[in-house]
C-alpha cells in the first residue's frame, strides 16, 4: 500500500496537465483499493489514501462521487479529510450519504454546513441517528417547513425548550407537523397543552388516538423476536355485569378504581366503553403501551376522575411502568381536553378503528 500511495501521488502531481480522465482514473483505483483493504489498512495509509481523495472529490464528475459518498457513510475509519469534502460539496446527492451516516464529522463541521449550505443538505442531516440542540435549534433557524417536519419526525432530536416552543408555533398552520409533534414521547407537558389548544379539532384527534413508538413487549419466537400478539378476550360477561352496576347506580369511579387495582381489566374495558359511549373494541387497544393518549381520553370520556385514570394507566398488564414525562403529559391530555372534546374525540377514533377493520375484512374475503 505505501508504494502504490507513493505511484499515486506522482501521477496526482501530472493531474493537472492530464485533466478529468486521468482524475476520474485515480479517484477510481484509490478509491478501490481503499473499500477492499479497509479493515486491513493503517492510520499512515487511511492519511495517504485522505490525501489523493480529498484532493480529487471537487474534481470529479459528481455521479462518481456519489458513490464514494454512500460506501463512506458506514464506514467509522473513512478518511477524515475525504468525508468533510464529501458532506461540503455544493451538489446535495453527493453530500447526502455522510450527513445522513457519518460518524466522521463534528458537530462544528455540521453547524457549519447547515449555516451555508442548500435546504436539502439540512434535510439529511435531520435523517441523522441522534442530534443534540445546538443542532436542531440551528436546522429550525435555518431551515424550512420541510426541515421542521423532518426534525419533529425524528426521535433521535433533542430540542431545547425554546426549539420546541418554535416548532409548536409553526404546527398552528401544519397538520402535518402537529400529528409528528403529538406523538413524540419527549415533548413537555406544557408545551403539549399549548399544541392541544392550538390545532384543529380533527387533527388532534388523530394524534391523541395514534400509536406513538414506544417499545411493545416482546416473545421470543423460534423465528425470533417479535410483538406479543394479544389474545382474544370474550368481554360478554364483563359487558352484562357493568351494564347490570350501571342500572343500579353502582357503576361509579370507586367501582372502576378497584377493578383496576385488582387487574381486573375486561371490566375496566368494559366500563370505559359504556360510560364513554363506544364499542368495547375501540377500548381495547388502548391498553397497549403505545396508546396510552387514547386511554387517557376514553377515561376522560367517561367521567372517571384523575386519580381513577391514574390507577388505571399504572396498572395496565403487560406495560412498563410510565415515565415521570409520560405522566406529566397524561396530566396536560385529561387537564386541557373539555369534557365534551374528549368524548368526540374518542368516538373520532372508534369510527376511525372500526372503519379500517371492516376494510381489512372487506379485503380478506376477496
Amino acid at each position: 500500500m505505501p508504494a502504490a500511495s507513493t505511484d499515486l501521488r506522482k501521477e496526482l502531481n501530472g493531474a493537472e496537465e492530464d485533466g478529468p480522465e486521468h482524475d476520474a482514473r485515480i479517484f477510481g483505483e484509490v478509491t478501490d483499493l481503499f473499500l477492499s483493504n479497509v479493515g486491513r489498512l493503517g492510520e499512515s495509509q487511511i492519511a495517504a489514501v485522505d490525501g489523493v481523495l480529498a484532493h480529487l472529490v471537487g474534481r470529479v464528475e459528481a455521479e462518481t462521487v456519489i458513490q464514494l459518498s454512500e460506501a463512506l457513510s458506514a464506514i467509522d475509519r473513512a478518511p477524515v479529510q475525504t468525508v468533510r469534502r464529501l458532506a461540503f460539496h455544493e451538489q446535495p446527492r453527493v453530500a447526502a450519504p455522510v450527513l445522513r451516516s457519518s460518524a466522521c464529522l463534528s458537530d462544528a463541521d455540521l453547524l457549519e454546513i447547515v449555516k451555508s449550505r442548500s435546504q436539502q443538505h439540512l434535510l439529511a442531516i435531520c435523517l441523522r441517528k441522534t442530534l443534540n440542540e445546538a443542532l436542531t435549534d440551528a436546522l429550525m433557524r435555518f431551515g424550512d417547513v420541510n426541515v421542521s417536519n423532518a426534525l419533529a419526525h425524528n426521535t433521535g432530536a433533542c430540542f431545547s425548550e425554546c426549539g420546541y416552543a418554535t416548532l409548536v408555533g409553526r404546527a398552528e398552520k401544519d397538520e402535518g407537523l402537529a400529528e409528528k409533534l403529538g406523538v413524540r414521547l419527549d415533548i413537555p407537558g406544557n408545551l403539549l397543552r399549548e399544541l392541544l389548544g392550538k390545532v384543529a379539532d380533527v387533527v388532534r384527534a388523530r394524534f391523541l388516538t395514534a400509536s406513538r413508538p414506544v417499545a411493545r413487549p416482546k416473545i421470543q419466537t423460534a423465528a425470533g423476536p417479535s410483538a406479543a400478539p394479544r389474545n382474544k378476550i370474550d368481554y360478554t360477561q364483563a359487558h352484562d355485569e357493568v351494564v347490570a352496576l350501571n342500572r343500579t347506580g353502582k357503576l361509579n369511579d370507586s367501582t372502576v378504581n378497584r377493578f383496576a387495582v385488582r387487574g381486573e381489566y375486561t371490566y375496566v374495558v368494559a366500563a370505559i366503553a359504556l360510560k364513554a359511549d363506544v364499542k368495547v373494541e375501540a377500548i381495547e387497544p388502548l391498553l397497549d403501551p403505545d396508546r396510552v393518549y387514547g386511554l387517557i381520553v376514553a377515561c376522560k370520556a367517561a367521567r372517571l376522575t384523575w386519580s381513577t385514570t391514574t390507577m388505571i394507566v399504572r396498572n395496565r398488564p403487560n406495560c412498563p411502568p410510565s415515565t415521570d414525562r409520560e405522566l406529566e403529559q397524561c396530566v396536560a391530555i385529561y387537564e386541557t381536553l373539555l369534557l365534551s372534546v374528549a368524548q368526540w374525540t374518542i368516538r373520532w377514533g372508534s369510527d376511525q378503528l372500526l372503519a379500517r377493520k371492516g376494510e381489512l375484512v372487506a379485503a380478506s374475503g376477496r
